[in-house]
This record gives C-alpha cells, structure tokens and sequence, in this order.
C-alpha cells in the first residue's frame, strides 16, 4: 500500500491530507479533510493534479500596457509551463471586457484564456 500526505488548497484551513492507495494507485481512503472538498481534491490531486493558471497579457491601444487573465478552468499540472509559453504570445486589442475570450484552447487542452478585468 502507498501513502501521499497532501495540503488541501481548496481553503484557508490547509488540512493535512493522508492518501492511502493500492499497487494500482487506486484510492482506498483519504484522511485529515474536515469536508468534502478535501476528499475530492485528494482523490484529484494524486491522480490527475490540475491548477488554475493566472497571469497577464499585453494590451494595445488601451490606457494601461497590461490585462489580468486566467484560465476558465484547470488546466493539468504538467502542462503549465507549455500554457505560459503560450500566453505570453498573446496581445489583446483594447477594449476588453471581463470574460472576454483572448485566447481559445490554450496548448490543445480545450480550456480557453479569458480577461479578469476591463480595460478601455
């Protein structure tokens, strides 16, 4: 049997997570969670960890030279590199609106880049 102790990033609380898995890494049970989000986030993070990722882009033609961004979803752990790579190609044309789709399938992962704030 394997064991994984975690942080749980889900809250402020951080509880101290233990995994316990079979030879197959398989999850046989998740200790330390004081909720629910903690177990999901366990079984999550051992198998297919995931983050969101936030930075920013470059703005033309707008007041300020920057946008804040993030990803609409997680994105996997592996791949964070490769997505900043990716985003730091980008300009957006001013104006932009929260939401704002500014890039479309970040690094063949299906999950697109959008604006956190406005900018005119």
């Amino acid at each position: 049997m394997q064991k994984r102790e975690l942080t749980c990033i889900n809250c402020p609380l951080g509880c101290q997570l233990t995994v316990e898995m079979d030879e197959d890494s398989n999850v046989l049970s998740v200790t330390g969670n004081n909720c629910k989000l903690g177990d999901i986030y366990a079984r999550k993070e051992v198998k297919d960890p995931r983050r969101m990722v936030c930075s920013t882009v470059r703005l033309e033609g707008g007041k300020y030279p920057t946008v804040s961004v993030k990803t609409k979803n997680d994105i996997p752990k592996g791949k964070i590199f490769n997505i900043m790579k990716e985003i730091n190609q980008v300009t957006a044309k001013a104006p932009v609106h929260i939401g704002d789709v500014l890039k479309e399938d970040l690094c063949g992962t299906g999950v697109d880049l959008v604006a956190t704030a406005e900018r005119k």
